[in-house]
């Protein structure tokens, strides 16, 4: 593919989609789209008056890069009151835009002599809690708390967790205080009385009420783990200032509005699988670019379906329901010489291609803008509003019902096993469960999976702790089905995704045929103040996304893998070849 300046982005679109682009762009530059997002004019996304003043309360990001190159000095100032007192790591506890823009940061950059190491914990697994809890020594690490809303469940288990840890490793250094370990990244107001023990934390940074979780990489929530990275705060926010520069320009060249209206553009079109293609040192910028525009677009119906971390495969493998969008910088000659070859042999075969090229000198900064101005646009596009999450509560409530018949029972609700083969143990929705013929696994995944529609794709939500293993895995595994039956598959840990995609799986387009993959816990860990322990949470978190969708008629299985999620996944892609065969 040629290369093309991050002004003026590359694009390989079969003639009637250029046409349709070209008109839409059209429309958007005649009706000044961009003046209007600027202007804060919520008639772009609707004409319901109470809904409009919901919006004119999310748009707050516009402003970030300039409000908060105000803010440097106090966050490097901060940040070396950090170092200079002997802590030696961070731990991020959040959920979605509180822990990805984070995530990205951290995987993105090389670590200096100024960077405290710094890991993200958005899993409920006890694995994940005992093995972040373990990773750094406690009496020298910082704990971030960020929660927009302040009543994020698993944000304040986790808070609950290493502030019982800390308090009682305090108990013999009687000069020491468990809270100057904690800092919180919230919201004023209510959102910050939710939090316990903020009077005692070392910082609270109060993020401004009118930025969504999701839209707020370039505020406190994204800038405070960058100045404890050692990050370079100015360059971050040049960029980003330098990109919505950019954004306000009228014409179609702006590279927000181009974007987003390609997209929304092509999504109508039915190409509404954004396949995203990403340079290997940016790989974690595809899993906040995924919750951004999944929980952003997925709704009414209607949404754009993010596939992350998918290897390019040939034509042959894809249907036509994809777009294809290329991410990275000009460094890396050989990621982009072996995805160029790739991605024109998909041109060539009739799949639109795209092509953002990050110039020298520019960054994530500017990335982080350009994704949350053009999913805004898209938004418009698709004609809905992109700043609510109506489903989102949906499982969390359902969560909450299952959580409580465990308080009354002292177990949580029965299943009604189909298959037992073990490892493996299946658990299906009321369709499968009502015409179960079979008692093979293999037999059970092809019925499952037959379900998926001919423009459909495939989920696979695995609610285990992540581990570099268990990513190659369940990469193998979405390979393979993606190989095997044409259709897009995402693969997302939970409860994370929840926070992510889940507001489309249950609102966006009814396409989805869900795997959902759990495991036994050989380990627990209590939560302190509960009844439940961290297993029960996700088992229950699991046990309510499985409720949600089944409500929403749409297929789920749920795959017990044993109490070793690696010999689990190992048969389970066994099984799910001979499935596919």
């Amino acid at each position: 593919m040629t290369d093309a300046a991050a002004l003026s982005p590359a694009q390989q679109l079969p003639r009637e989609l250029r046409e349709q682009v070209q008109r839409d762009l059209e429309r958007a530059v005649s009706e000044r789209w961009a003046d209007r997002i600027w202007r804060r004019d919520a008639s772009l996304w609707t004409d319901d008056e109470r809904v409009a003043g919901l919006i004119g309360q999310r748009l707050g990001w516009l402003d970030a890069p300039t409000d908060f190159r105000e803010r440097i000095e106090e966050l490097q100032a901060f940040a070396e009151g950090v170092r200079t007192e002997g802590f030696e790591a961070v731990v991020v506890c959040g959920m979605g835009g509180s822990s990805l823009a984070p995530d990205v940061l951290a995987s993105s950059f090389p670590l200096t002599e100024t960077s405290l190491p710094l890991r993200v914990l958005d899993s409920t697994d006890p694995e994940a809690m005992l093995s972040v809890g373990g990773a750094y020594d406690p009496l020298r690490t910082l704990y971030l708390i960020a929660s927009k809303s302040g009543t994020t469940t698993e944000t304040l288990a986790f808070l609950a967790h290493f502030w019982q840890l800390e308090d009682e490793l305090h108990t013999d250094i009687p000069a020491a205080a468990p809270g100057q370990h904690f800092v919180a990244i919230t919201d004023p107001g209510r959102s910050l009385e939710h939090i316990p023990h903020t009077d005692l934390f070392r910082s609270v940074f109060l993020n401004p009420a009118d930025v969504g979780g999701r839209y707020s990489a370039l505020t406190y929530v994204g800038l405070v783990p960058a100045a404890l990275l050692g990050l370079d705060l100015h360059m971050l926010l040049d960029d980003a200032s330098l990109m919505a520069e950019r954004c306000r320009e009228p014409e179609a060249r702006n590279p927000g509005l181009w974007l987003g209206v390609t997209l929304g553009a092509v999504a109508r079109a039915g190409r509404d699988k954004l396949t995203l293609v990403i340079e290997p040192r940016l790989a974690a910028f595809g899993a906040w670019l995924e919750q951004l525009v999944a929980e952003s677009t997925g709704k009414r119906g209607l949404g754009v379906v993010p596939v992350d971390g998918e290897a390019l495969g040939p034509p042959e493998v894809y249907g036509d329901d994809r777009v294809f969008v290329r991410l990275g910088g000009t460094g890396n000659e050989t990621w982009r010489r072996e995805t160029g070859s790739r991605l024109d042999a998909l041109a060539a075969a009739g799949q639109p291609v795209l092509d953002l090229v990050l110039a020298e000198g520019e960054g994530l900064g500017g990335e982080f803008f350009r994704w949350e101005f053009a999913t805004a646009v898209c938004g418009a596009v698709l004609g809905i509003n992109p700043f609510d999450e109506p489903n989102v509560t949906e499982s969390k409530d359902n969560t909450g019902r299952i959580l409580e018949h465990y308080r009354r029972t002292g177990e949580l609700p029965a299943e009604e096993i189909m298959v037992e083969d073990p490892p493996l143990r299946l658990v299906g929705d009321a369709p499968l469960r009502l015409t179960a013929e079979h008692r093979r696994t293999a037999d059970e995944l092809r019925r499952h999976l037959a379900r998926a529609g001919p423009r459909g794709y495939i989920g696979v939500q695995a609610f285990i702790a992540p581990t570099a293993r268990r990513d190659f895995a369940l990469r193998a595994l979405q390979q393979l089905l993606r190989d095997r039956s044409g259709r897009a598959t995402t693969v997302g840990y939970g409860p994370r995704f929840l926070h992510s995609t889940g507001q489309l799986h249950k609102g966006g387009p009814p396409s989805g045929c869900f795997l959902q993959l759990v495991a036994d816990h050989r380990e627990d860990v209590p939560i302190p103040g509960r009844q439940e322990t961290f297993g029960m949470l996700i088992d229950a978190q699991a046990m309510g996304d499985f409720v949600s969708l089944e409500a929403h008629e749409l297929p789920v299985l749920r795959v017990h893998l044993g109490d070793d999620p690696d010999t689990g996944l190992d048969a389970l892609r066994g099984a799910l070849g001979q499935a596919l065969g």
